[in-house]
């Protein structure tokens, strides 16, 4: 990033946060609602976060876009148009520290019968497995950080593999750069056990009722490396079922499979005919519960990555990653709250020549804060991230945040 560009970023940071101690003088100036015209055809929406932290040194919060969860200024503008009864096309652009706008979301939302809650969804389309990804933007995150799960970066790659478990091993811990032998030698981020960073394109299908609701996709890309085109030749395939037994409680179950190798890397390491074989295949299991002033979240995932065996000694297995992620939130008073979420993130051993050890460094983080809303549509958001992994430069990394979030 050029320096020009850094110093802007942080001068449309502060004055963002700066915002927050001048805005209940004119509270009401602000939009608070969707713009609505054309008879309703036409909706146009947008939300705004901008959060400050110290320089994440760990490198424990980047994402798939190499930008810190907890140093960004992203802008979104969403929009929907109607064309009658059956037929819609929503869309969303998204900006991050000032970069160039980039297409978030774009699909065609079908909607075969007016009196069933049935549609069909193609293009860019919102994500099928989990459910923190359903709640990725910051107004519906009680903290700053996300889950492990949606961002930490492993040192796995779509585009480059390593030769042997001792090349894997090298990299413990360095997911934000790493590297290996075969295909793409250029060092580049790994993967993340799913992305809340992107949308996958693809055929999407939802229904729902009181007490259940069901979606189904088919997809270019997988939920680690979701993709605009295809690179593989493979399709995805991942389905989500919730049930709402009683008031205030969810219980919601997901799995998706798909190959996630690039076909130049498979290619490089196995040759022609080898590139549906290596899969990302997941398993998801969630819970939320509220009552009163309180609500409390839990989530699992499981993901095995199968990689080709090139070289002694072999990487035998799948390499398997299992996040973990309880979280709650309390409300003290209108509109000010306390939130807390404790995370881990392990993965499975594999054989080197001199050691047996996980392929990835396991990482445990605790975040604990809360915000105060300012107006319905506008909340300042405060934490502070305990985070430690078993492996890589950094191992242990505390760091404080701050957020503004408004949205309309």
């Amino acid at each position: 990033m050029k320096p020009g560009t850094t110093k802007t970023k942080w001068k449309a940071i502060a004055c963002a946060l700066a915002l927050c101690g001048s805005v209940p003088a004119r509270a009401q100036t602000l939009p608070s609602e969707p713009i609505v015209f054309a008879d309703g055809r036409v909706t146009f929406g947008g939300d705004v976060s901008a959060s400050f932290a110290p320089k994440d040194t760990g490198y424990f919060n980047y994402t798939d876009y190499q930008h810190s969860a907890l140093r960004l200024l992203r802008i979104d503008f969403t929009g929907s148009l109607k064309a009658g009864d059956h037929l819609a096309v929503l869309g969303e652009v998204r900006s991050e520290n000032v970069g160039s706008p980039r297409p978030y979301a774009l699909f065609l939302r079908i909607r075969p019968w007016t009196a069933r809650q049935f549609d069909i969804q193609v293009g860019r389309v919102p994500p099928t497995f989990g459910a923190f990804a359903r709640r990725t933007y910051a107004a519906d995150n009680p903290l700053i950080g996300y889950p492990l799960a949606y961002q930490y970066l492993t040192s796995l790659r779509p585009d480059s593999l390593p030769g042997s478990a001792d090349e894997l091993l090298r990299m413990r811990g360095r997911g934000w750069l790493s590297s290996f032998s075969l295909a793409n030698p250029t060092p580049d981020h790994g993967l993340p056990v799913a992305s809340a960073f992107s949308w996958d394109t693809g055929v999407q299908m939802h229904v729902t009722s009181d007490f259940i609701e069901a979606t189904a996709s088919v997809t270019a890309g997988t939920i680690s490396d979701p993709l605009v085109t295809d690179d593989n030749s493979g399709k995805q395939i991942a389905g989500r079922v919730a049930v709402r037994p009683i008031v205030g409680l969810i219980l919601g179950a997901s799995a998706a499979r798909g190959p996630f190798l690039t076909e130049t890397a498979s290619q490089s390491a196995m040759g022609e005919g080898r590139n549906g074989d290596f899969t990302q295949t997941a398993w998801g299991g969630d819970l939320e519960y509220s009552r009163g002033y309180y609500l409390v979240r839990f989530e699992t995932i499981v993901s095995d990555w199968t990689v080709p065996a090139v070289r002694a000694p072999l990487i035998d297995g799948p390499l398997r990653a299992l996040a973990t992620s309880v979280e709650g939130r309390y409300k003290i008073a209108p509109g000010l709250y306390a939130a807390a979420r404790l995370d881990h993130l392990g993965f499975s051993e594999i054989v080197g020549t001199a050691r047996r050890d996980t392929w990835d460094a396991p990482v445990t983080r605790l975040e604990i804060g809360g915000g105060y809303s300012i107006q319905r549509n506008l909340i300042f958001k405060v934490s502070y991230q305990h985070n430690t992994r078993e492996g890589g430069r950094v191992r242990t990394l505390n760091l404080p945040a701050a957020q503004l979030v408004f949205w309309f």
